[in-house]
Order: C-alpha cells, then sequence, then structure tokens
C-alpha cells in the first residue's frame, strides 16, 4: 500500500498492485484494476516514486538490469 493524499487533505492508502493507469489532467487521477478512480494531490512522479519504493521494500532480492541486446531482439521478434 501506498499514502496518497485525496483534495480534501486526507490521506488514504491505495493498493499499489491495482493501479493500473496515472493521469495528469491537470490533477492527478489513478485509475485501480477494478476501474474506481482516485484525484489526488500528489503529482504523477510522487505516485510512480512511491510505487517504485514499495515494490523496492516488497522485492528487496529483485535486481533490475538493463535489457541485453539479444533480449532486445528476441522481443521484437515475439512481438512482430
Amino acid at each position: 500500500m501506498i499514502s496518497i493524499t485525496r483534495l480534501n487533505g486526507k490521506e488514504m492508502l491505495v493498493n499499489a498492485e491495482l493501479i493500473e493507469f496515472i493521469e495528469s489532467t491537470p490533477d492527478t487521477i489513478i485509475t485501480t484494476s477494478s476501474g474506481k478512480k482516485v484525484i489526488v494531490r500528489d503529482s504523477v512522479e510522487e505516485v510512480v516514486r512511491k510505487v517504485v519504493e514499495y515494490r523496492r521494500l516488497c522485492f528487496p532480492e529483485k535486481r533490475y538490469k538493463p535489457l541485453t541486446e539479444q533480449e532486445i531482439q528476441l522481443y521484437n521478434k515475439n512481438v512482430e
């Protein structure tokens, strides 16, 4: 869960695993996979940072590395 601030100033927790979209219109709107939308004071960048921090806490053993050229070519071949 990540903590976000609603427009009325109240904090709430959102399940970061269920976030499907984050939009800036100019308010930040979080859409979950269930279709619920929440308008928040936090910027898109702040929400993304909080999600990344949450994922790093949940999966500390993961070491994300850039894709190799061979992996990119394999991916592109499978997408076509």
